[in-house]
């Protein structure tokens, strides 16, 4: 049986990025250790995930005009992150604490148990979808 362990996402500075899933979306810090680029550069490798989730979150600094140029559109515009949360209203509350751009919402999807809002530069732009029940 095959699981997905990491999934990447290109971000322009780790700190911003780390507060935000770890101060906003409490996710869990898993791992941020120093490591090295390909050529030699130094670098962080730095892994979030929520709490008991088994996948998580490779933040990977832009490397590169090619790696800056996809921030806020590795998904091609459309969303790709969908966040599955026990209390839709009290993680809402906390992300208009932080001063998080949503967009969109609250809107209810094509199953009338799911409600979500969709979030733009969250990270730098990427769009993440936090939903309450299947999509």
């Amino acid at each position: 049986m095959a699981k997905l362990e990491l999934v990447a996402l290109v971000v322009r500075e780790y700190e911003p990025a780390i507060r935000f899933f770890v101060d906003v979306l409490q996710f869990e810090l898993v791992e941020d250790t120093p490591s090295l680029t390909n050529d030699g550069r130094p670098n962080r490798w730095v892994v979030v995930k929520p709490t008991g989730a088994q996948t998580g979150i490779l933040l990977a600094r832009a490397d590169g005009k090619d790696q800056v140029n996809v921030i806020g559109r590795q998904f091609a515009g459309r969303v790709g992150l969908f966040l599955r949360v026990e209390d839709f209203d009290e993680t809402h509350q906390r992300m208009i604490n932080a001063g998080v751009c949503l967009c969109q919402g609250p809107a209810s999807s094509l199953t009338a148990s799911s409600q979500f809002f969709l979030i733009r530069k969250a990270t730098a732009g990427t769009c993440l979808v936090l939903t309450r029940g299947l999509i």
